[in-house]
């Protein structure tokens, strides 16, 4: 099995484990999506590029904030929740969360995840 059909795995596991996770992607921190299981509709190309942005100002603020290394960035929006968590020093995991989702189920599933595709690409 090639690293990118394991990290498809990784995420088709990650929904059918998680009903509330709607979508997720691997994106590299320079904003390319390394593997994604997003619906038609959203453009993966705005979703790495943004996820890489957010990145790079959660790492800054946690640093210059001296909350020491960033582990994850969480955004609630009227619709639903993005977590963005590191998976490695070469990969984001970045997931949509419906809005009433289990956040400590959420949080727990995605940090599985997240170390599946560390050790994947390691």
């Amino acid at each position: 099995m090639t690293r990118t059909e394991t990290l498809n795995k990784v995420l088709a596991n990650l929904q059918s484990s998680a009903a509330d996770i709607e979508a997720a992607a691997v994106v590299s921190p320079d904003g390319l999506i390394i593997a994604h299981s997003l619906p038609q509709g959203l453009e993966e190309t705005q979703i790495a590029a943004m996820s890489a942005a957010l990145l790079s100002m959660g790492v800054r603020t946690a640093r210059e904030l001296r909350r020491g290394q960033l582990e994850q960035l969480f955004v609630k929006g009227t619709e639903g929740f993005i977590v963005i968590m590191q998976a490695g020093p070469h990969a984001v995991l970045l997931t949509l969360a419906r809005r009433d989702a289990k956040l400590g189920l959420i949080f727990l599933d995605v940090s599985r995840a997240a170390e599946e595709i560390k050790k994947t690409l390691a």
